[in-house]
């Protein structure tokens, strides 16, 4: 099986997001800190098939996992 390493853009893009870095910037900026108490696929920001992508991808510790985590981790940090 390959296994491929994603990043935030890549992510972002799949998303259907700008995947541009100064926008993925400016998402995590905008969204910053995501309460400890929720859930990175529950956060309110996502629409409902951004947030089946996201918990599906996590759920099979897909490919998408790792960079799924990192943007987890950007978004905990406070602003």
């Amino acid at each position: 099986m390959e296994s491929h390493v994603h990043t935030l853009g890549n992510l972002f893009a799949q998303l259907g997001l700008a995947g541009e870095p100064e926008s993925v910037e400016t998402f995590i900026a905008a969204h910053a800190p995501l309460h400890h108490t929720v859930s990175l696929v529950d956060a309110p920001f996502w629409s409902p098939a951004q947030a089946a992508f996201l918990k599906d991808e996590l759920a099979r510790d897909a490919d998408w996992s790792a960079v799924i985590d990192r943007l987890d981790t950007y978004l905990r940090r406070p602003a």
